[in-house]
């Protein structure tokens, strides 16, 4: 009996994981949809993903990816 209930559980884990994934799909096709929609705008879609990539950092991480950042621009004259 245990068997078969394991199984079960088993089972709606995986339906759940799949929903999920289908879920996960659309929104990254939504994502996608709309740097499409900014790029047709005239926006730079790489420099936006780099934005987007910056403000999901806590703000001190995002200060000191910054500041090495500068010092490597610096270090190699790119200031």
């Amino acid at each position: 009996m245990s068997d078969n209930v394991a199984a079960d559980q088993l089972r709606l884990f995986i339906e759940r994981i799949e929903r999920l994934e289908e879920e996960k799909k659309g929104t990254s096709d939504d994502i996608k949809d709309v740097y499409l929609e900014a790029k047709a705008n005239g926006y730079d879609t790489k420099t936006m993903r780099a934005i987007v990539r910056l403000r999901r950092l806590e703000k001190n991480a995002r200060d000191e990816a910054d500041a090495l950042m500068e010092t490597y621009r610096t270090a190699l004259g790119l200031d």
